[in-house]
């Protein structure tokens, strides 16, 4: 990425003391921590926010109270004399100067909560410039509404070119997970995720526990595993309908009950290979684009996935597992089958097909909203994230990313916008003791 491992590693901690916290670590967790090393994913990392081979304990963005910490918190540092924040602006496209040898980015087109339109302009001083961080989706999106992207896509919706550059919105990727839901005999508390594996086998092993729901209450919205929130992307675009979704939410009374009560045990593909694209549907910012991430299409990523679920099948069966599930070979294709009439999206699905573990990754795949891509460094941005083919204009989040860094992307994140404020700043300070 052409990053300043210096600069990197004082960013980081940066962020940390200001929003992360060591979680509570409840004892479904120390069970999930304990089973891992059991099931051979060493060794013992200890609580670190390091990124080891192993397992270990995490940061969390929750503190001791369970309140949750946003990277909002973080402008708390900034200097309230050098920042105005328009909450409720959405930005609709980039305004241009055309009348130079490359195009310069000038302001920024947004409407209001009205839906009123309104432009904001840089200011003429050298070293101005306009900042993209709408994330995985929006930066591409933005970029193409704005006429930087393929030539050909942007004509068809009649969008004046103000670049053309093939790779906006290509090679977008997202990380495939995958649940397996293990019914307790005891209640727990509820808990995200804490511990987590990192394997040598292509995957992260992580889990969450205590959303279990009464009979009266099955029909409700089951937090990661539900499709209004997000599981969409897991079907082609076309299906992607608001009747869909209504059909989804009838349907969600036939889950079984006992899978809601219990943990979740999530399988996460750590680097996929499988690559999607964005395209915008029309002009309207306010539109989501069509993504596709065509999950598993390289056979690498489904081979990740069986050796995903394959830990897991070691996990409930280890010895601290049994203080909260009796586990044996039969009743982990109970579970399997279990995990797959959870209709947590809208595939079609195999029942009762537990040999086969790649029919069971296809058809249980869900998104953890990990996407990256679509603004790649070298094909869209350079190294310091400006926009390749015109003046001031950068990008800076996750879709520039090749692959999404850590277990989360949010650490990496967070730590980028500090990393490239610093970054900045030093730039201007050298130019004006030039």
């Amino acid at each position: 990425m052409g990053w300043d491992a210096k600069l990197v590693n004082e960013s980081y901690p940066w962020v940390e003391k200001q929003i992360v916290h060591e979680p509570l670590f409840e004892p479904w967790q120390r069970a999930v921590h304990d089973g891992l090393l059991d099931a051979g994913v060493s060794p013992d990392n200890g609580f670190t926010y390091d990124h080891l081979y192993g397992t270990k304990v995490g940061g969390t963005i929750f503190d001791k109270y369970g309140r949750r910490h946003t990277a909002a918190e973080l402008l708390a540092s900034s200097n309230p004399k050098n920042i105005d924040v328009l909450i409720h602006a959405k930005a609709q496209k980039i305004i241009f100067d055309m009348t130079g040898k490359k195009p310069r980015a000038v302001g920024v087109v947004f409407n209001d909560e009205n839906g009123v339109r309104h432009e904001a302009f840089i200011s003429r001083r050298h070293g101005s410039e306009v900042i993209v961080t709408c994330g995985a989706i929006g930066s591409p999106q933005l970029l193409l509404l704005s006429g930087i992207g393929p030539k050909a896509e942007l004509e068809k919706l009649n969008i004046s070119v103000v670049h053309d550059n093939k790779f906006v919105g290509k090679d977008m990727s997202d990380n495939p997970m995958n649940t397996i839901y293990v019914p307790f005999r005891k209640p727990v508390k509820q808990s995200l995720i804490e511990t987590v594996g990192i394997t040598k086998k292509g995957v992260y092993i992580e889990a969450s526990s205590g959303y279990g729901q009464s009979k009266d209450s099955i029909s409700c919205h089951h937090g990661i595993a539900s499709a209004e929130i997000g599981q969409l992307s897991t079907i082609p675009p076309k299906q992607r309908t608001h009747e869909a979704i209504e059909s989804y939410k009838r349907n969600k009374k036939d889950i079984p009950y006992e899978a809601f009560h219990g943990g979740f045990i999530l399988s996460k593909i750590a680097y996929p290979k499988s690559k999607g694209e964005l395209k915008l549907v029309n002009t309207n910012a306010d539109d989501n684009p069509s993504v596709t991430f065509n999950y598993f299409s390289h056979v690498q990523d489904l081979k990740a996935c069986v050796n995903g679920i394959r830990i897991v099948e070691k996990l409930v069966r280890s010895k601290p597992f049994l203080n909260f599930t009796q586990c044996d070979r039969k009743t982990i294709k109970k579970l399997l089958n279990m995990s797959v009439t959870a209709n947590v999206n809208l595939i079609p699905r195999h029942t009762n097909d537990t040999k086969s573990l790649e029919q069971f990754c296809r058809d249980t795949v869900i998104t953890i909203w990990h996407y990256h891509g679509g603004c790649h460094v070298g094909q869209v941005v350079n190294t310091n994230y400006e926009v390749m083919g015109v003046h001031r204009l950068r990008v800076i989040d996750g879709s520039t990313f090749d692959e999404s860094p850590g277990t989360n992307p949010q650490a990496t994140v967070m730590m980028m916008g500090r990393y490239m404020g610093v970054k900045i700043l030093r730039e201007r300070l050298a130019r004006e003791n030039k």
